[in-house]
């Protein structure tokens, strides 16, 4: 698949929710937690949180000690699935992977960098407020300014961003209230088991980010 187009997600379904989980907890060996739902409200989708101004519907975590709540185990993802098949599918950063987060247009641009670079990649996923999230060893929360630093960029001045632990990413099928999908820029396959160093990708991200930060400065001053 090409880095300028996201993998097509069909229409959530609540299977889908929960054999997704369970992979990912036997196949990938990610923890793995249920967030918030969609539900039908009014002839309009809602939050399961009941908050009117969500500011992602469907998409976050349900209760406060959601970190607790985390299994890495098949059998455990799908008896939590099973109580509720609409929940969506977080997986907590800091453990077995961190992400690093750009937005969507200096994601795919760093994605083109990196393949002309014949980079080794993890998965990446694409969610639906044009974000993108690297998947990368553990650690790169605390290391990843030091490294924007040493490149010669400001971590302020990045539009370039962190999650590692006590964070999590949703993952696909999750559909967020009226926004859509979701979705793998970089499916997970058993060539990307092994994750990268942030120290590998983080040039081009930093680049792109910063391509993006002048372009925007470029746009103003017009």
């Amino acid at each position: 698949m090409g880095v300028t187009e996201a993998a097509r997600v069909p229409e959530q379904r609540s299977e889908q929710l929960l054999d997704s989980a369970v992979r990912y907890a036997e196949e990938r060996h990610w923890d793995v937690v249920p967030g918030t739902w969609l539900e039908a409200a009014e002839g309009r989708e809602r939050c399961s949180c009941g908050a009117d101004d969500c500011a992602l519907p469907g998409g976050h975590a349900s209760r406060p000690d959601w970190s607790t709540q985390a299994t890495g185990s098949g059998v455990g993802a799908r008896r939590m699935w099973s109580k509720q098949p609409k929940s969506s599918i977080l997986l907590p950063t800091g453990r077995t992977f961190d992400a690093i987060e750009v937005s969507e247009s200096a994601g795919f641009l760093a994605l083109a960098r990196m393949e002309r670079m014949e980079l080794t990649l993890g998965p990446v996923t694409c969610s639906p407020e044009r974000r993108m999230y690297f998947f990368v060893l553990p650690g790169a929360a605390t290391k990843v300014p030091d490294l924007v630093r040493k490149l010669g960029w400001v971590p302020s001045s990045l539009d370039l961003v962190t999650r590692g632990e006590g964070h999590y990413v949703a993952a696909p099928p999750t559909r967020i209230g009226g926004r859509g999908a979701v979705q793998w820029a970089r499916r997970p396959t058993p060539a990307n088991r092994w994750l990268p160093d942030a120290e590998e990708l983080i040039s081009a991200l930093a680049y792109a980010c910063g391509r993006e930060a002048a372009d925007a400065r470029t746009s103003r001053a017009s």
